[in-house]
């Protein structure tokens, strides 16, 4: 598999500002193969230290956060000399020793020659909970699960990935089947990087599937495991009703589908518990489209989305054959699926800020705006080829957007004020919308 991250990781290695650098996301979409993976290819060699049970790295950052006395620890640790100009250390788990995070500080300003990537699946919990941590001394980097362009890599070919780069819409165009085909694979498997390898290898949706529920269970156990134990059943029933919310035809996050009477105060802290792990996604609404969208956000409404699509269809019990061969009963859930697709692409971009919007009437919405920090675009995602576009058309009268987009299974057409965009291009939404 290829990682696009992979490019970010040698631009940091390359740079003069380079700082100690924190990998962020959720379990299981693979940190540590990525940092292992750069480490084999940019590198003389690696040290990979794992912290959670070590208790001999918890003693060695229990004391002095010296650099010279931690280097000469690890070397110890090692059984080698680290030659800072070859050597990449690779942090993981980092959150189960709060010190290793706080000694990153040290090593920024009191041993930069060294190149350190660290990751933690509760990374975001870890810095909630009040742990020392090295602001402005360190890069971040936040990982997702395979984006679509980075599964049709793996899966169908590295030169149907390059015509999206490209934005050869032509060719593309010839050979959308081959799109549409791996889109749908893409809905059922999604971008967990254990189902994709599985998928890519076997060719078998169940092994998929039973890949999907063993992840889905060893997040329910996170929640037991590291959640405080007064939350732990809010986040179950959070979790439970992510389904049903974006099975709604307005997806907006209603506290009283996880109880019946609940109320924000409730559940608020469930929900930041959930985003703080890479677990969610959190999209508010916004009731403007100055720049920036976020001054115009409405926090008490949100949508919510999962880490993952494939998880998701698994939470939901999709079958394969209602997924691939299409099925009646699947329809009114298909919006769904495909909202939450989009959502997940676009997160992969990094750049753009997410939002969505409604009129206080109700009487027009959006399925998402974005903020690419030069200009809003919004977005309306159509499950299929229906291309009435009612809201984009209410939203460009009232608002004025340079570019609409509207994403769906039709071909490529750029017009005067909107482009269409198949939905197995959406990650090329940038590129397609400058002026």
């Amino acid at each position: 598999m290829y990682r696009f991250a992979i490019e970010k990781l040698y631009k940091w290695k390359e740079s003069k500002r380079r700082k100690p650098l924190v990998i962020e996301g959720a379990r299981q979409v693979g940190k540590t193969w990525l940092m292992k993976e750069f480490g084999s290819k940019a590198y003389a060699d690696t040290v990979y230290i794992n912290f959670d049970s070590n208790s001999q790295m918890a003693e060695l950052f229990a004391s002095d956060l010296n650099p010279d006395r931690l280097i000469l620890g690890i070397e110890l640790y090692a059984g080698r000399k680290i030659d800072p100009a070859q050597t990449l250390l690779l942090f993981d788990e980092v959150q189960e020793v709060p010190r290793a995070l706080s000694s990153l500080k040290y090593f920024y300003e009191d041993a930069p020659q060294y190149h350190i990537i660290c990751a933690g699946s509760l990374l975001g919990i870890a810095l909630h909970e009040g742990t020392s941590f090295p602001v402005g001394k360190v890069d971040f980097l936040s990982l997702y699960p395979l984006s679509f362009r980075e599964f049709l890599m793996a899966a169908a070919g590295e030169r149907f990935a390059e015509l999206l780069d490209r934005q050869d819409y032509p060719m593309i165009t010839s050979f959308r089947q081959t799109y549409i085909d791996a889109l749908k694979q893409y809905y059922f498997i999604g971008g967990m990087p254990e189902a994709v390898q599985s998928f890519v290898e076997e060719k078998d949706f169940r092994e998929v599937r039973e890949i999907q529920k063993r992840i889905l269970t060893a997040y329910e156990q996170d929640f037991s495991k590291h959640a405080p134990l007064e939350i732990v059943p809010k986040i179950r029933m959070v979790w439970n009703s992510i389904p049903s919310q974006l099975g709604k035809e307005n997806k907006k996050f209603i506290y009283g589908l996880v109880r019946e009477g609940g109320r924000a105060k409730e559940y608020e802290a469930a929900i930041m518990w959930l985003e703080d792990c890479g677990l969610v996604h959190r999209v508010s609404r916004v009731n403007g489209a100055g720049i920036p969208l976020k001054a115009y956000e409405d926090l008490k409404a949100f949508k919510l989305f999962l880490v993952d699509v494939g998880l998701l269809g698994c939470m939901a019990g999709l079958s394969q054959r209602s997924l691939l061969d299409g099925n009646a009963l699947f329809t009114e859930f298909k919006g769904a699926l495909t909202e939450q697709y989009v959502c997940q692409q676009l997160k992969t971009l990094g750049s753009v800020g997410v939002y969505y919007y409604t009129n206080d009437r109700g009487s027009c919405e959006v399925d998402f705006v974005m903020d690419t920090g030069e200009q809003v675009v919004p977005v309306e995602v159509k499950a299929e080829v229906n291309l009435k576009a009612k809201s984009l058309k209410t939203y460009r009268e009232k608002f004025h957007p340079e570019i609409s987009v509207r994403t769906s299974m039709a071909d490529y057409k750029k017009e005067e004020w909107l482009v269409n965009l198949p939905l197995y291009a959406v990650e090329e939404i940038c590129k397609c919308t400058e002026v």
